[in-house]
């Protein structure tokens, strides 16, 4: 179909540039196209390995008159949004609070101006723009065109996490089951161009979405000059450590996606705590919350706490409706906020521009809680009981992530059935 005759046209033009760009020497492999930092040769220096510079990137798209960005950071694309931060103006690069949100965001800039938009993600979010993809975006539908850049964890034959694994085979048989056409972005800046060119005539003739997949490593070194800042002395980490100390054996933890999890299971390592007790979300991102109601509702003697983080919380904040809807007594929520993705980059969210614990109140939640210092950790833990929830006690905390920390030694598989067990063995009796 059309990604057929497109990967077709693109898998000529490609096959030239790679023949001329010296990667075949006399019909064979050239050595240095294998080696890892090789030797310039002064015949052959375009054999040397590139990487793009973001910059160079986006003053293409700008060329081609793609001047708004929105979506959500991803690691992988992390010098791409690091640059936009710091050159493209905040109301043209909306970090959007999910995927599917940022391709109706895109859908409303290009309906507005007629031109057309940038949505960045990483694959894992092909879950949630599925949906606005093919009942709105799809050119069967509405027909809207968009430049989607989608970074490629799990890239077949690169080592990755399990989810990402998952995620990075699916990805393409996903885009081509959309009716999506996509490209590998190349990774130097004359390749590059001609994709932006072969995109944006194929959003002109097709008037439908088109895709990016971004490898790691495709760009280059950038660092953001405009980083964001924390006002908040006290850590994630130092917060996780001190809410542990009010947390029962028998209560059960699930935490989000990202550092949280990370800091939490190397806590209880440290201190020979059980992690049997912990249900870590290595995906998923946005649904620990509701991960946490499905338990408590059925454990209802114990405590059920609710590690999340401000980005992850905003991604799925209709969970907080239900939560304080079903007066789930025994749900503590605890939110993590440092306003920022940080384990993907470090760009910002709402999350200081909100107020986590007037939207729970607002939701239903019994009572809510807005602390700084571990005294106030302490007073707001103190508090909750399994007769006196929902309890929302938002956190805020600083941004300091420190360079070794590990990952869980347990497999997912493992950790669920850990869990599991806990969960039945422990709470056998209860209702």
């Amino acid at each position: 179909g059309i990604n057929a005759e497109y990967m077709g046209f693109n898998f000529m033009r490609r096959l030239i540039r790679y023949l001329s760009r010296g990667y075949l020497v006399n019909n064979k492999p050239s050595r240095l196209a294998s080696v890892k930092n090789p030797v310039p040769d002064p015949r052959l220096t375009e054999t040397i390995r590139d990487f793009l510079d973001p910059g160079e990137y986006v003053n293409c798209l700008k060329k081609s008159n793609i001047d708004f960005f929105t979506g959500v950071p991803d690691s992988l694309l992390k010098q791409f949004c690091s640059y936009l931060a710091d050159s493209v103006d905040p109301s043209n690069n909306i970090i959007a609070a999910n995927e599917g949100n940022a391709v109706a965001i895109a859908a409303g800039y290009h309906m507005s101006t007629g031109r057309y938009p940038c949505v960045y993600m990483q694959n894992s979010g092909l879950g949630n723009v599925i949906n606005p993809l093919l009942s709105l975006a799809h050119q069967g539908v509405y027909s809207v065109p968009m430049l989607l850049m989608i970074g490629w964890r799990g890239e077949p034959g690169k080592k990755d996490e399990p989810q990402h694994m998952i995620q990075g085979e699916k990805t393409a048989p996903l885009l081509t089951a959309t009716g999506i056409s996509y490209e590998v972005l190349p990774d130097y800046i004359e390749g590059a161009t001609e994709a932006i060119d072969s995109a944006v005539n194929y959003l002109k003739t097709r008037n439908s979405p088109f895709a990016f997949i971004v490898k790691r490593q495709t760009f280059g070194d950038y660092v953001q000059k405009t980083a964001l800042v924390s006002k908040y002395s006290m850590s994630r980490e130092e917060s996780i450590a001190k809410i542990m100390q009010y947390i029962g054996e028998f209560d059960p933890i699930i935490a989000t996606t990202g550092f949280a999890s990370r800091e939490l299971y190397e806590m209880q390592k440290k201190i020979k705590k059980t992690t049997s007790n912990s249900f870590l979300c290595v995906g998923s991102m946005g649904h620990a919350s509701g991960i946490a109601l499905g338990v408590a509702t059925q454990k209802k003697s114990r405590r059920v706490f609710c590690l999340d983080g401000d980005g992850a919380a905003i991604m799925h904040m209709g969970s907080l409706a239900l939560i304080g809807g079903h007066k789930i007594k025994n749900y503590v929520h605890v939110i993590l906020n440092n306003g920022s993705h940080e384990s993907v980059g470090g760009q910002p969210t709402v999350g200081f521009d909100i107020s986590f614990k007037g939207i729970a109140k607002a939701c239903g939640y019994a009572q809510s809680f807005e602390v700084k210092t571990a005294e106030e950790i302490q007073k707001a833990m103190n508090s909750c009981t399994i007769e006196n929830g929902p309890t929302m006690i938002e956190v805020k905390c600083g941004i300091n992530t420190r360079n070794n920390l590990g990952r869980p030694k347990e497999s997912p598989k493992q950790n669920k059935k850990g869990f599991m067990d806990f969960l039945m063995k422990q709470f056998s009796h209860s209702s």
